[in-house]
């Protein structure tokens, strides 16, 4: 029984959400769908990517992921599917699916250039979702081949959205903010084994803050560098909102100091 991950921007106020799972049941309803979120920010790429990467691990083998996140809707962006080893990828080629292929380099790529495959030969100008992502999904859940469903592409050609690599130093190392999620908590490109065994602090906009291993650790409203559930370094505050406090954005530099 296939399973297909969504992953949007749309909120839940509006119909889009409702509808792109119509559509996809209307052609696959044996399909089981997971709601990975659709309260992505807004047009925000780089959250999209963050948060596909890191569900990307905890679904079945074989799950197809749909996300739209795009921008670029109408434009000369391309749609595209991407097969890697652990199922598929749905949505457009905007560096939304880069964080999972580091994780998981593709295998196949296919621009969806063939109309049959569409809910209809003329869709919408806003709604890929509905008209082409949501139809390719539904249709590799039936057992439709990758390469049917568009040209091949050169994965290689994949548009990628990587922040730079974290740099380690002789007394400790610095990477990005690359998310902040609703609670505030400020996701770095610092990988967690980096701090593992040491004595440690963060850094943050000339602000030095204390690590711990849970946020209970701390006092209320307390400011925290942590590793949390994505095995990367967090800065955090105990009952509060670390961006809002700190006023620190996706893309920030932050770093990690070795010494108590």
């Amino acid at each position: 029984m296939p399973f297909i991950s969504l992953l949007t921007d749309f909120g839940l106020e509006d119909p889009y959400v409702g509808i792109v799972k119509g559509v996809i049941w209307g052609i696959a309803p044996q399909a089981q769908l997971i709601d990975l979120s659709h309260e992505i920010p807004p047009q925000d790429v780089a959250a999209a990517r963050f948060a596909l990467m890191t569900a990307y691990p905890h679904l079945p083998s074989g799950t197809i992921h749909l996300a739209v996140v795009d921008p670029g809707v109408g434009s000369s962006r391309r749609a595209v599917a991407v097969q890697t080893q652990g199922g598929y990828l749905v949505g457009p080629d905007n560096g939304l699916f880069s964080g999972v292929l580091e994780q998981s380099p593709p295998l196949a790529a296919v621009e969806l250039n063939r109309p049959r495959y569409w809910r209809t030969p003329s869709p919408s100008r806003t709604f890929h979702g509905r008209d082409i992502f949501a139809p390719v999904a539904a249709h590799l859940a039936n057992g439709i081949p990758l390469a049917e469903l568009g040209d091949p592409l050169e994965v290689a050609e994949l548009v990628r959205w990587d922040w730079p690599p974290p740099q380690a130093e002789p007394d400790g190392g610095r990477g990005v903010i690359q998310a902040i999620d609703r609670f505030g908590n400020g996701i770095t490109t610092l990988p967690g084994n980096w701090v593992e065994g040491r004595n440690w602090r963060a850094w943050i906009k000339g602000i030095t803050i204390r690590s711990a291993a849970t946020f209970a650790e701390g006092s209320e409203g307390e400011l925290l560098a942590l590793v949390g559930s994505s095995g990367l370094v967090e800065i955090v505050q105990n009952r509060g909102n670390a961006s809002r406090t700190l006023d620190f954005k996706v893309g920030d530099e932050v770093g990690v100091q070795w010494g108590s």
